[in-house]
């Protein structure tokens, strides 16, 4: 079993809701991140990987917390399995322009097609089931309002 080791972000608009991503790849909802290159840094992957998943560009951010241990494994669709190290930073972007007219959907298309829709949501309001089953305890967590740094 491989370790992932991946850099996700936690972003908040004005009204306190966070970034949310539908995948293309799962059709489940998560927060915007992906998977380390070689010689990135943690921070470094998670400012790529929100640019290429949402077009925003973090101006600021600060570790949140990360995640490892058994809660972490994970079965992709073709049947490999991994264990993901999850660094979640909380990052700012600038959202002036970025947002429809409905107010929470981010106006983005990217070139891999890995984001199907990105709507700013409630915490309350998300649905457990539609999160991406790795990611489930980060939001798990943030509906808790859980505080510390490392998590297993």
């Amino acid at each position: 079993m491989r370790t992932v080791v991946t850099g996700g972000a936690v972003i908040r608009d004005k009204q306190g809701r966070i970034l949310f991503q539908k995948r293309s790849d799962y059709g489940n909802w998560g927060l915007p991140g992906g998977a380390m290159e070689a010689g990135e840094s943690v921070e470094e992957t998670m400012k790529r990987e929100v640019l290429e998943e949402t077009g925003l560009t973090v101006i600021e951010n600060e570790l949140y917390t990360v995640y490892s241990g058994s809660r972490m494994k994970y079965r992709y669709p073709d049947g490999n399995e991994v264990v993901f190290v999850m660094f979640i930073f909380n990052a700012q972007a600038d959202l002036e322009g970025r947002l429809d007219e409905d107010g929470k959907t981010l106006l983005f298309s990217d070139v891999n097609r890995e984001s199907l829709k990105l709507e700013f949501i409630h915490i309350e309001e998300i649905e457990i089931d539609n999160i991406s089953s790795v990611q489930r305890p980060v939001i798990e967590d943030l509906k808790k309002n859980v505080t510390s740094i490392i998590r297993t």
